[in-house]
């Protein structure tokens, strides 16, 4: 659980990282060394896609235990207002 929340934070990092980057035209004397700048931030963007994937798979696997427990909760809960039901009628 830990290192989903690790992996969510540093994903919102980047993420506000990137929103802040201003989107300026690089001249065309600087194209060979943006290119070989690029790679690795290829690089720790796949790597951030991946993580991002795990975390969705993670939440979604939380989601669907939730409701696993949920549905198991309401059909304890529908067996004891039967329980109650059926023991309320047989006082009678």
């Amino acid at each position: 659980m830990k290192k989903s929340l690790l992996v969510a934070s540093l994903l919102a990092a980047v993420a506000l990282a990137a929103c802040n980057k201003s989107s300026d035209t690089a001249a065309p004397g600087a194209a060979s060394d943006t290119s070989a700048a690029s790679a690795p931030a290829a690089a720790a963007s796949d790597a951030v896609a991946a993580a991002a994937s795990d975390v969705s798979a993670a939440a979604s696997s939380a989601v669907a235990a939730a409701s696993d427990a949920t549905a198991a909760a309401a059909s304890a809960v529908d067996a004891a207002a039967s329980a109650a039901t059926a023991a309320s009628g047989a006082s009678q």
